[in-house]
């Protein structure tokens, strides 16, 4: 009998245990005229400001009139931290170094409006190697899986020159549109948020989640809802409803008809536009 007991005691001992789900986070984005991916962040709590995504940056970049907006302190090597950086979407690092400088790529970007939208800055690996970050473009969120791992401080940016001498680009594209008569267009809206998760599952698109205070929650979406038809089109995937809020703008108004218990309601929904 008592080895009996041992061997149970041993078993149980010998069973993995499982660890905790690493944190997941749904981060909306949308791909700007020059199909870069772009989020949107805020730096010390002020914000919101358009970043896109780049894994060959080594850090993140801002220029140097974001700094000033925000009060970011700027050592002698054009360093700076941000207490807390934090995307839509609920990811927040805090801690993080940035560089301040003024990439000539944004400049010129920014000067002849060529990504329909201003961009503020750059996300470079000291930010992007924390997270599995998994790209659809068929969805309208990037899902972050937190790591465990904290990448390195980026070095080798100090001191003048730093774009190879490249940085008289932007300067350069910035004239060039003034002469050419172009105006960047940065009135862009964000796209409308509907603050849900939803599947496609047999029978249609159901609600999985709705945020807390959010637009669906206050207009009465619940989950398990079915979305029948957004704007009055009827959704039979999930890309249906992608396509559909990729037409809206944040505070727009919209009809969303959900079937709950065999019965059809319709919802006026006010789109929000996150952060």
């Amino acid at each position: 009998m008592r080895s009996l007991v041992l061997a149970a005691v041993a078993v149980g001992f010998a069973a993995p245990l499982r660890a905790a789900d690493p944190p997941t986070h749904q981060i909306p984005y949308r791909l700007t005229d020059t199909k870069h991916v772009l989020v949107r962040a805020k730096l010390n709590g002020q914000g919101p400001f358009n970043f896109i995504l780049d894994t060959g940056a080594p850090a993140v970049f801002v220029p140097k009139v974001v700094a000033k907006k925000i009060g970011l302190k700027v050592d002698g090597k054009g360093w700076g931290s941000f207490d807390q950086f934090e995307l839509e979407g609920g990811v927040t690092v805090p801690k993080t170094r940035c560089r301040v400088e003024d990439l000539f790529q944004l400049e010129g970007m920014n000067g002849m409006g060529l990504a329909g939208v201003e961009l503020h800055g750059v996300i470079g690996a000291n930010v992007l190697a924390r997270f599995k970050i998994t790209y659809d473009f068929t969805a309208d969120k990037l899902t972050f899986v937190t790591l465990d791992y904290n990448p390195p401080d980026p070095k080798g940016l100090g001191g003048k020159g730093g774009q190879g001498g490249l940085e008289v680009i932007g300067p350069v594209m910035k004239m060039m549109a003034g002469f050419m008569g172009i105006k960047p267009n940065f009135t862009v809206a964000p796209v409308g948020f509907l603050g849900i998760d939803a599947d496609a599952k047999k029978g249609g698109v159901f609600v999985t989640k709705v945020f807390p205070d959010g637009p669906a929650d206050k207009a009465g979406i619940k989950v398990g809802d079915k979305l029948d038809t957004v704007r009055s089109n009827s959704l039979d995937e999930l890309r249906d409803l992608t396509r559909e809020l990729a037409k809206t703008t944040a505070g727009q108004r919209i009809k969303v008809e959900i079937v709950r218990d065999g019965k059809t309601q319709t919802l006026n929904v006010k789109l929000g536009g996150g952060l």
